[in-house]
């Protein structure tokens, strides 16, 4: 049944949801450039014009060759021999903290209280970014509880608007990663990419636990105009706390598969983007790291420019009845995983035109974030009470797809550049096109028995 939520609206731009959105946004921002960072930097930390090592060097030994191109970026930074396949190792190896992470922070923002387990997951991963590349394990704790504020902030027809705000703080830190990392390295070394993104995040976490609470009723500074809207939209909405998980009914609910498909899909394309960018830059397009940077921040000005206006136009088609809830999150899904797939399988067809390139690379983040008022919130739809548990096996899922994707795209191109790039791009067309299938076939989005309150009879 494709219902369509009620029309009521409340205050608009001018009210407390938004500015958490714009904090979670900052928040957003702060936690994907600790994660990029090593996108970027790992250009300068590896040497790719260095001959072979003999047979009994160290990988891990660093190499100075101050006369080769590396020679442009700041004296004090060590370089090292990292094969493709170690690189593709070592991205993925990025996921498998955050993968422990996400579905226990997620269970526990449900029980606790989102704003605490949130802000502590911030603060840490910033923290650790200060020492270590490799330390924003901890920010899977950040991502996932945003949904359990969601559902009791985000009345139903402002849901896309709201959570593609605080979304696109993702990708335009990417962009902003992207665009400055290359000078941070060329001027300061790229240890300093680490130690001003980690410092960027310890601030954020000031903004985090001053202004995000998580009930609009216990907040000191809403309005009483605005707590009543909220309250009254999501009056038909569980609210009760929960204990317990209904395991074995979601594990047999095929909508919320087709929400776990979909992220699937969505992150494998996603994390081949963000994470071998610069280097398909800066090994296809043959510029410098300075012109790599830059360029391989465009497209993810792009995406967070899409994940706005693709939230204001899927609940102006909500509030307008235009069209129904369920259309809207299959209309959305299916522009975020066919459109970016069509840009990748042309892509290496392209590789001699060097504006054709760029458009196309803008083109894959920008429409992939349509997915954000797609499948991405759906769990706030079918299940609001468990929407932060639900989100932290949906990223889960995505995770594991990021991981297993830098792996085979660090192997592919070092099989052949030119042909491993080829496979990499349709490899990834091919999984978006089974998770659209697959969501547009079982995907929903009434609430689910299992996620209604149960009202107890005594007699």
């Amino acid at each position: 049944m494709d219902e369509k939520p009620s029309a009521r609206r409340g205050p608009d731009v001018c009210s407390l949801r938004y500015g958490l959105a714009v904090v979670m946004h900052l928040s957003n921002l702060s936690m994907i450039t600790q994660r990029v960072s090593l996108s970027i930097a790992i250009i300068a930390m590896v040497n790719g014009t260095q001959q072979p090592a003999p047979a009994n060097a160290s990988a891990d030994r660093p190499l100075q060759d101050p006369s080769g191109p590396i020679g442009e970026f700041h004296a004090g930074s060590s370089v090292y021999a990292w094969s493709p396949e170690t690189q593709g190792i070592l991205f993925s190896s990025i996921s498998y903290g955050i993968l422990l992470t996400l579905i226990p922070s997620g269970y526990l923002a449900g029980i606790f209280g989102a704003k605490h387990m949130l802000g502590a997951g911030l603060l840490a991963s910033s923290l650790l970014s200060l020492c270590t590349p490799l330390a924003a394990d901890l920010g899977g704790m950040a991502w996932t509880g945003q949904f359990t504020i969601w559902a009791k902030w985000a009345p139903p027809l402002e849901r896309s608007k709201l959570t593609s705000i605080a979304g696109s703080g993702a990708a335009l830190g990417s962009s902003l990663i992207l665009c400055v990392g290359g000078l941070i390295s060329q001027a300061l070394g790229w240890p300093f990419i680490f130690y001003i993104f980690g410092g960027l995040g310890c601030v954020c976490c000031l903004l985090w636990f001053t202004v995000i609470y998580d009930d609009p009723m216990g907040h000191p500074c809403i309005s009483l105009r605005e707590q009543e809207h909220i309250v009254s939209s999501l009056a038909q909405q569980p609210t009760s706390p929960r204990r317990s998980v209904p395991l074995k009914a979601m594990a047999r609910c095929l909508p919320l598969w087709a929400i776990f498909s979909g992220f699937f899909s969505h992150f494998w394309l996603c994390t081949v983007i963000v994470t071998y960018l610069p280097t398909y830059v800066s090994s296809v397009l043959h510029v410098s790291i300075r012109e790599s940077g830059v360029l391989s921040a465009l497209p993810f000005v792009a995406a967070s420019t899409c994940t706005v206006l693709g939230g204001q136009l899927a609940d102006f088609l909500l509030s307008r009845d235009l069209l129904g809830l369920l259309t809207v999150r299959k209309l959305f899904s299916a522009l975020g995983l066919l459109l970016p797939s069509l840009c990748a399988v042309a892509l290496p067809f392209v590789a001699s035109s060097y504006m054709t390139t760029v458009v196309l690379l803008i083109l894959i983040p920008g429409t992939s974030n349509l997915c954000d008022s797609g499948f991405i919130i759906n769990t706030l739809d079918i299940a609001p009470r468990y929407a932060s548990f639900l989100m932290g096996i949906s990223r889960g899922f995505g995770l594991l797809a990021g991981i297993i994707s830098s792996t085979a795209t660090g192997f592919l191109i070092s099989q052949d550049s030119a042909s491993g790039w080829r496979h990499v791009f349709f490899l990834a067309a091919a999984v978006n096109l089974f998770g659209l299938v697959f969501y547009l076939t079982f995907g929903r989005a009434e609430l689910q028995d299992w996620a209604k309150e149960r009202t107890l009879t005594r007699l």
